[in-house]
């Protein structure tokens, strides 16, 4: 199995701000650009132009959204959740309601709230709406991915008035699948999530490898793979329709590039950065 993933492997070098990065194709050089607020970094996409946001840097540790979200907006209201590695995506009416709302995404309702989610290794996730102006912004690791969080926000959109033709969808800084060792079983669990009628393990690593722009690549230890969650991310969003042109990867590895991210599997520390988006 290995030499025929090793076949179909396409990835290139591309030179992002001075950093070499593996990516598996041109989409994660899609416009990204850095800024800074009161001398710290950020990265903002432009496919989210028309909405104030930010995936922030490990510079802003351990600063609380609370004190930089003048970056983004002066007046804007913050929400955010204790994140459980889960498939709850809730609003700000439902946080008010909860002492302490334990989700993994947040739903604007109106305009000028501000959604923070907080990640290291896994994806923050941030989505825009064209016509209503609404955002969300979620935190997707691999179980959140096997769980279809992403695809489960965007039903509520859809379901609150959204169409999907109108999202704009940024895949931020993660650990690149280049270097994500995970066991065949969590790569097969994650796989369920494009082929749930797929029970069989051997099977389903086959299907992944065989898809284009493969979340799958090989290892050499036995029993062991390289997991892309964003290009899983990717293929949930196809599978629900959305246009390639309406999403964004961020050509950044929080594992290999320290100097900008916070790594759990590098650093084995419960440090973070935060991503955040204002609803317009």
């Amino acid at each position: 199995m290995a030499t025929m993933v090793e076949n179909k492997e396409r990835t290139l070098t591309i030179e992002v701000n001075t950093v070499t990065t593996l990516v598996t194709d041109e989409r994660k050089t899609r416009t990204w650009q850095w800024r800074e607020w009161d001398g710290l970094p950020y990265l903002t996409c432009s496919l989210l132009e028309d909405w104030s946001h930010g995936f922030f840097t490990r510079q802003y540790h351990p600063r609380p959204p609370e004190t930089f979200v003048g970056a983004l907006h002066t007046e804007a209201e913050v929400y955010r959740v204790k994140q459980v590695h889960g498939d709850r995506v809730v609003t700000p009416t439902e946080i008010q309601r909860e002492e302490t709302a334990e989700a993994d995404g947040i739903l604007t309702e109106s305009p000028n709230q501000a959604v923070w989610v907080a990640s290291a290794d896994c994806t923050p996730v941030l989505i825009g709406d064209r016509a209503t102006g609404r955002a969300v912004a979620i935190h997707s690791g691999w179980r959140g991915t096997a769980k279809r969080i992403v695809p489960g926000a965007i039903d509520r959109l859809v379901n609150s008035g959204s169409e999907l033709e109108n999202l704009s969808i940024a895949l931020g800084p993660a650990i690149a699948g280049e270097v994500y060792q995970v066991s065949t079983e969590v790569a097969a669990e994650v796989g369920a999530s494009l082929f749930p009628d797929e029970g069989n393990e051997g099977t389903m690593l086959e299907r992944l490898f065989d898809l284009p722009d493969s979340p799958l690549h090989p290892d050499p230890e036995p029993g062991k793979v390289r997991l892309d969650v964003r290009s899983i991310l990717l293929h949930q969003l196809r599978q629900l329709g959305i246009d390639d042109d309406r999403i964004a990867i961020a050509p950044f590895c929080t594992y290999q590039q320290g100097d900008r991210f916070f790594s759990y599997r590098r650093e084995r520390e419960k440090k973070i950065q935060w991503s955040g988006i204002v609803s317009r």
